[in-house]
């Protein structure tokens, strides 16, 4: 059996399989310099499908095994991409999960996080063993190559949409 591993080694697989991810998907990455809620950065370089810099801060979730966690300092960050990296004990059978603070919102109140002591005090919820139900719910924002641009490019594209209607009408 592997020896139990340190939170900063399950930080550091985690982030070299996501950022080996994001790369075979066609994806440049940026890692800043200072730790302050973002992880990385991924973005679409100039290309025949993108002639603007798009570019999605990502705050990386590792875990040896599973865990999901939903922290509401995250809500600030309008186009955060929180990405679940489960199975860092064995690499080779890793997934990636990626969703907007919205689309994880959406998961823990369908499981019913929000009504716990720990997110109405705290505004925070974690936890190390997903039940089916959630694994279900999040299936559809496990990642591959091919889905990995995809993403980056539809947080991106919703997040200028958004900006753009919050210049123009600032008082809704």
């Amino acid at each position: 059996s592997k020896s139990q591993m340190d939170s900063q080694t399950i930080e550091l697989l985690g982030r070299n399989c996501l950022v080996n991810e994001l790369i075979a998907a066609g994806l440049e990455v940026a890692l800043p310099l200072r730790d302050r809620g973002i992880d990385m950065i991924a973005y679409v370089d100039l290309s025949a499908d993108t002639r603007k810099f798009v570019a999605v801060p990502i705050q990386m979730k590792g875990a040896s095994a599973r865990s999901f966690s939903i922290d509401t300092k995250y809500k600030k960050i309008s186009n955060l991409l929180i990405v679940y990296v489960w199975g860092l004990q064995d690499q080779d059978h890793s997934q990636c999960f990626a969703l907007t603070y919205d689309e994880a919102l959406r998961v823990a109140t369908e499981m019913g996080y929000t009504k716990t002591a720990s997110w109405i005090k705290g505004g925070a919820y974690s936890m190390t063993a997903p039940s089916v139900r959630l694994c279900q719910l999040l299936m559809p924002y496990q990642m591959s190559p091919k889905s990995w641009r995809k993403k980056i490019l539809a947080v991106a594209r919703r997040v200028s949409a958004r900006s753009f209607d919050e210049l123009n009408h600032p008082e809704r």
